[in-house]
C-alpha cells in the first residue's frame, strides 16, 4: 500500500492499480510479486520506480501494460479494466494506447529502422505507418538512419530506434524497463533527454524503472518498491 496516495483527479488518471497482487508459480513453489499494490498515475506525469533486484519493478511494468497478468485484483488504463479484458481485445487496446520500450532494444535484425517502427503501424491497420515512422525516427535524430539495420547503428542508436516505435502511435502510457541499463553515460543521457521529450510533447505518462538516482530525481515522481510493496510515494 502506498504510503503517500497521488492525489491525480479522476479524470486525468491513465493507469491505476486497486489491490494489485501477483503470484508466480504454484504451490511450494510459488513467489509473491505483488502484495496489494494500489497507484495512480495521471496524465503527463513523469513516474521513477526504484527498489533492489527483485522487488517487483519490472513486474510492475508488466501488470501495466497487460502483459503478465494479476492473481487478484484490478489494472485500469484510462477506466478500462484490463483485467477482464479477453486478450485480442487487450492486444488492441495496448497497442493504441500503450507505448513499451525495452532495456534490450528487441529490435526484427533484418528489418531497417524504419521498417521496425513501422511495423507495429501496419498491424494496426495504420495507412499511414511508413510516415508516422519516419516522424518519429526524425524526432529522436535518427532521419539518417531510416534504411539502416539493427547491426549498422550503435547502441545508443537502437535504443532511440526503440523509442521511435514507442512513440510513433503517439500512446498515453510510455513505459521504460532501465532504458539506459545497456548504454554509456553520455549516450544515456542523451537518451533520456529524448525519452522526457517524447512524453512530454505527447503529454503521455511516462513510468520508467531505473537503478540511477540522478535520472529518478528528474521524474516529477518517485515511487519505491520493496518486496513488492510500493513504500514511499514522492511527489517532487
Amino acid at each position: 500500500m502506498s504510503t503517500s496516495p497521488s492525489t491525480s483527479s479522476k479524470n486525468s488518471t491513465v493507469i491505476e492499480l486497486k489491490a494489485a497482487h501477483l503470484t508466480l508459480g504454484k504451490d511450494a513453489a510459488s513467489v509473491k510479486i505483488l502484495k496489494g499494490v494500489d497507484l495512480q498515475i495521471g496524465t503527463g506525469e513523469t513516474v521513477a520506480v526504484l527498489g533492489p533486484s527483485g522487488a517487483g519493478k519490472t513486474s510492475l511494468l508488466m501488470v501495466i501494460a497487460g502483459l503478465e497478468a494479476l492473481t487478484k485484483g484490478n489494472v485500469f488504463l484510462s477506466n478500462n479494466d484490463i483485467t477482464k479484458i479477453k486478450e485480442d481485445p487487450l492486444a488492441a487496446l495496448r497497442r493504441d494506447m500503450v507505448g513499451i520500450i525495452f532495456q534490450a532494444f528487441r529490435l526484427i535484425p533484418s528489418l531497417t529502422a524504419l521498417q521496425n517502427v513501422a511495423i507495429p503501424l501496419e498491424l494496426a491497420g495504420r495507412k499511414d505507418a511508413s510516415e508516422l515512422a519516419s516522424t518519429a525516427l526524425k524526432s529522436v535524430g535518427l532521419a539518417h538512419r531510416l534504411s539502416h539495420l539493427p547491426d549498422q547503428m550503435s547502441g545508443g542508436e537502437q535504443q532511440r530506434v526503440g523509442i521511435a516505435r514507442a512513440i510513433a502511435p503517439k500512446p498515453r502510457i510510455i513505459l521504460a524497463d532501465e532504458p539506459t541499463g545497456n548504454l554509456d553515460s553520455a549516450t544515456g543521457n542523451k537518451v533520456v533527454n529524448i525519452l522526457f521529450k517524447s512524453a512530454h510533447d505527447a503529454q503521455a505518462a511516462l513510468v520508467l524503472v531505473t537503478h540511477d538516482a540522478a535520472l529518478a530525481a528528474r521524474c516529477s515522481r518517485i515511487l519505491e518498491i520493496e518486496d513488492g510493496i510500493i513504500v514511499r510515494d514522492i511527489k517532487q
